[in-house]
């Protein structure tokens, strides 16, 4: 096996028979050093998607909401590998590669994440639930004041180690087609979306997770992040009447983000 540590020769029969057998786009494999992941590329219907976000982005001038560009199989491996190496010189917990091939790579498990978390404390510790969210929202401040972002800041995606936040599943790279403030509070505004949804007590932790964010993020991003709001709050009453006819999930999340962070900006 390449890229990683080296495997007991059982595990690297096993894992090669797993990458051999199986299409599934993410699989786990119980090896005798522990869980592994095996994450597969494929490039099928990409480039439509990519074209679609990019026309409705320019459409609507929101430059901010334009697609990473898009790559073939082999290439999401390698945005992949190297935003994660990027990660690891910065000090930011990652999922550690143990194999890549073309399409494929094998990370190791970093369960649980932040989302299997916050499922379990919401019904038992409400308060340590919204705590954990205030938590995720200054670390993210923290990877952005050290000039990174990662793209799609989801609780299924980020994990603690060491009591720093880390993160997994580096399929975006924003930066790569806007300015890197303009990514950073992207990121701060898809963060919200899920933070505004699934907050116990909404507000008071929409008011404290922004505030550590602020307390350590690029005053750039911070000046993005207002831009981005204006431009987002355009759309408010639009949703809000769609809404009185269904209220869907990603809807009910647009609106309760983007008007508190609407309200900050605004007064």
């Amino acid at each position: 096996m390449k890229n990683g540590p080296q495997l007991p020769s059982e595990d690297v029969a096993t894992l090669l028979a797993a990458l051999v057998s199986d299409a599934a786009r993410v699989q786990s494999v119980s090896l005798t050093c522990g869980t592994v992941w095996i994450k597969r590329h494929g490039d099928k219907g990409r480039r439509m998607i990519v074209a679609v976000q990019n026309a409705t982005a320019r459409l609507l001038r929101l430059p901010f909401m334009r697609a990473s560009p898009a790559q073939t199989a082999e290439g999401m491996v390698e945005r992949d590998l190297r935003r994660i190496a990027k990660f690891s010189q910065a000090g930011v917990p990652t999922a550690s590669v143990i194999y890549s091939s073309g399409r494929a790579i094998v990370l190791s498990d970093i369960a649980p994440t932040v989302h299997g978390q916050l499922r379990s404390l919401r019904p038992t510790d409400p308060a340590a639930h919204d705590q954990l969210l205030v938590y995720c929202c200054g670390e993210l401040g923290r990877l952005h004041a050290v000039g990174l972002c990662h793209g799609r800041p989801y609780p299924r995606d980020m994990f603690i180690k060491n009591e720093r936040l880390g993160f997994i599943d580096f399929e975006e790279e924003p930066e790569a087609v806007m300015p890197m403030e303009t990514a950073q509070a992207r990121d701060l505004w898809l963060f919200f979306l899920q933070l505004s949804d699934r907050a116990a007590d909404r507000r008071k932790t929409q008011d404290l997770a922004y505030g550590a964010w602020v307390a350590a993020a690029p005053q750039a991003a911070i000046g993005e992040l207002r831009k981005l709001t204006h431009s987002m709050g355009r759309f408010l009453w639009l949703a809000r009447l769609i809404g009185r006819i269904h209220m869907g999930r990603d809807l009910r999340q647009f609106i309760l983000a983007t008007t508190y962070l609407t309200t900050m900006f605004n007064g």
